[in-house]
């Protein structure tokens, strides 16, 4: 009770003589600092978007330019050759005003006209630069003297100290390629998959397409350009994420994972208390600002932070036809679900974040409680993780208004969605590799009930203290939560850590409130709902063969040293892997990143090459050692430069998923684009670069590696993930 007393902030009771009002001045101190934790992040916000807002130039610089403009005019030269005059004769309180302060004012506004334009001429000067990608396309470790000088040129208008959405306003946009460019390259590649019929069927509707229809789907789609930031990414989000009426869960969410060899603490309380406690650090560097911009490294060339608006505080609200992305501005709690039970869990009290041994606290908390889950709520989040619509008919009928609409409200608006498992994971035991396996399908799917798969992200937190994520795909790309992960990581091993006993360090406030139980009201005919769309994920999640290699013989730094790009390298691997295994080539699948363009995400790489094929075939067929050796950089380089034509707007798919999705709206069928769509990417490949350098120690810390992360296999397609350390 002394809870809820402390929960309210005032009580009154209605009396002859009137109404007694009774304030608690503890309830409403709580509201005070809440509120003034609020007003400080708004007026952070405000002045983090004046600041970028006027990169790369600084707000200070305004008052450099009035005060240099106004020592000219006391050295009686005009440096407005006029416009000051003009703009005096034009005051509309000019007769109110004296001589000397009309001419102040005067200089005052055409300073602030002429430092606007000099931002503008800035900012259009580095959107040309950016938009120069020759350096990417030359040889590596030689430098040519062009892009010596435009690397220059690019930190001389990059300024200082940027803010992480400072240079969002200077990215060029994504270029539209010609369509005859397109359909050469698709071409060239789909000719080493054909037969000669098939390639000379493709080539004349190619031929076809590209004289008649591919002029005036590319007109529309150039004017998209001029018009969008981005002519792909909406379209994409829409159309391959959110209109998806499948499962998320395997089809589309992906996973991360723990440190392989180290588990700082066998607590599970404890690891949750530093593992929430390091994202809320994360999240308030996020609305900061203070996250460095990601770059390229070398030339440190900027790649788009768009997608980093929405980590936190985002939930996939399901739609019969098509899905949403709600996005709030701030949460100050998140949901729990431990043993069928959901909980709110409050991260801030009295206007500060919690302690991690406070989390720890409350954590324990949950951990001990011992209510049972109410009808239908332990396999509740199964409607996630089933197909949409039957989600959405369910939100729609049961979920829509009283006690189940308030607790769904919760989860969904909640900063992220916590999941604490009862089951030990990890690379342990007798059979480290068939755990490891175990492990990362269990951070995939769980048990298709324990994850709310719509969240942006749920982090899993293991009986033994392993943990993990799980991330929902349409908001962002698996980099931008890796990069969010290896914070988390780091940061709960190197700076908050643990007591001797492995419990989180620090104190725990006496007037702490509990975590809050959410409750439900869940009838019958939804729990026949929850229970067919738990049978539907299931399934998915019981056809999924799963495992994980870890490699400890070489990695990149090897490969490097026969000056051959690690990409290319398992590339090629992968080709020839799968040759041996079914005896031919398939469509396969790369995704590479187009974040050298504002708002971009993803391009696909067409890695099975001419040039690969020929090499699989002269391994296989017995080949001197020059000749494959001769073969293989030579398919290595192909695909290094299909790579980097993708990430600079060169790549194919994304061009034509936009041409069809053009001929949709305009009602035009295309025998090509409607061939090309539908065919099937039999291996799907993805590689995401791990283990920054400014977060890692190797030399002091040599066991702190992981695994990174992976995905599902898509329509029953072999899946690879491939993970740089």
């Amino acid at each position: 009770m002394a809870e809820a007393h402390q929960a309210v902030a005032f009580q009154f009771t209605i009396t002859p003589e009137g109404i007694d009002l009774q304030l608690s001045h503890q309830a409403l101190r709580q509201v005070y600092l809440s509120g003034l934790r609020s007003w400080k992040k708004r007026v952070t916000r405000l002045k983090n978007n004046v600041i970028t807002g006027v990169y790369p130039a600084s707000p200070s610089s305004w008052l450099f330019v009035v005060i240099a403009i106004l020592a000219t005019m006391y050295t009686r030269s005009d440096p407005s050759m006029g416009l000051i005059a003009k703009i005096q004769e034009h005051l509309p309180v000019s007769d109110s005003l004296s001589v000397q302060c009309r001419t102040v004012v005067s200089a005052v506004l055409f300073s602030t006209l002429l430092w606007f334009s000099l931002i503008f001429t800035m900012r259009l000067c580095l959107k040309q630069l950016l938009s120069y990608h020759g350096w990417m396309f030359e040889q590596h470790g030689k430098v040519s003297n062009t892009t010596k000088i435009w690397a220059a040129m690019v930190r001389i208008f990059s300024g200082r100290q940027p803010l992480l959405y400072s240079y969002q306003g200077s990215l060029p946009n994504l270029p539209v390629p010609a369509v005859k460019d397109t359909v050469k390259r698709y071409l060239e590649s789909a000719r080493l998959l054909m037969s000669d019929a098939e390639y000379e069927r493709m080539t004349t509707l190619a031929k076809e397409f590209e004289s008649s229809l591919g002029n005036r789907l590319q007109w529309y789609l150039k004017l998209k350009a001029m018009w969008a930031s981005n002519y792909v990414s909406d379209w994409w989000e829409e159309y391959v994420y959110l209109r998806g009426r499948g499962p998320l869960m395997v089809n589309s969410n992906y996973y991360g994972m723990d440190f392989l060899y180290v588990t700082p603490t066998p607590i599970q309380a404890a690891r949750a208390g530093n593992t929430l406690h390091a994202c809320l650090l994360y999240r308030r560097k996020l609305n900061r600002e203070e996250i460095k911009p990601s770059r390229v490294p070398v030339l440190n060339v900027p790649l788009c932070a768009a997608q980093c608006e929405r980590i936190f505080n985002t939930t996939r609200i399901p739609g019969e036809e098509t899905d949403s992305l709600i996005h709030w501005q701030d949460s100050e709690y998140v949901a729990v679900f431990h043993r069928g039970r959901y909980f709110r869990l409050w991260l801030y009290h009295a206007g500060r974040m919690l302690s991690p041994r406070e989390i720890e606290h409350q954590i324990q908390h949950i951990l001990d409680d011992p209510s049972p889950p109410v009808p239908g709520e332990a396999k509740l989040a199964a409607l996630t993780a089933g197909d949409r619509i039957p989600w959405a008919q369910a939100r729609k009928e049961f979920f829509s208004s009283g006690v189940n609409k308030r607790s769904l409200d919760c989860i969904e608006k909640a900063a992220f969605f916590v999941a604490l498992d009862d089951d030990e994971q990890g690379m342990m035991g007798d059979d480290p590799a068939g755990n490891l396996d175990r492990y990362a399908k269990s951070l995939l799917h769980g048990k298709c009930y324990d994850r709310w798969f719509d969240k942006s992200f749920t982090v899993v937190l293991y009986k033994n203290g392993k943990n993990g994520l799980n991330a929902e795909h349409s908001w962002a790309d698996a980099p931008i939560m890796a990069h969010v992960w290896e914070y988390v990581m780091t940061t709960d091993c190197f700076q908050l850590g643990y007591t001797e006993e492995g419990h989180c360090k620090g104190d725990v406030a006496s007037s702490l409130p509990p975590p809050t139980r959410l409750t439900w009201d869940i009838p019958a005919e939804c729990q026949e709902r929850i229970e067919r769309s738990l049978a539907v994920a299931q399934t998915l999640a019981d056809d999924v063969d799963f495992h994980v290699l870890p490699i400890q013989d070489f990695g990149k730094g090897a490969i490097k040293k026969c000056k051959i790009s690690p990409d290319a390298f398992i590339q090629i691997a992968l080709q020839l892997a799968y040759y041996r295994n079914r005896g031919s080539f398939t469509l396969t699948y790369e995704a590479s990143m187009t974040r050298l363009f504002r708002e971009g995400r993803t391009e696909t790489v067409r890695s099975c090459t001419s040039e690969s094929c020929t090499f699989v075939r002269a391994l296989e067929g017995g080949e001197s050692k020059e000749v494959c050796r001769h073969l293989f950089r030579t398919a290595a380089e192909k695909h290094q430069h299909l790579y980097r034509m993708a990430m600079t707007g060169g790549g194919i798919d994304r061009h034509l998923f936009c041409l069809y999705i053009v001929s949709k709206y305009l009602g035009e069928e295309s025998p090509f684009l409607k061939e090309v769509l539908s065919e099937t990417w039999r291996l799907s490949t993805s590689q995401t670069p791990l283990q920054q350098v400014e977060l890692f120690d190797f030399v002091n810390h040599p066991d702190y590696t992981t695994c990174g992360g992976g995905f599902g296999p898509v329509r029953n397609i072999h899946a690879y993930s491939q993970i740089y350390s």
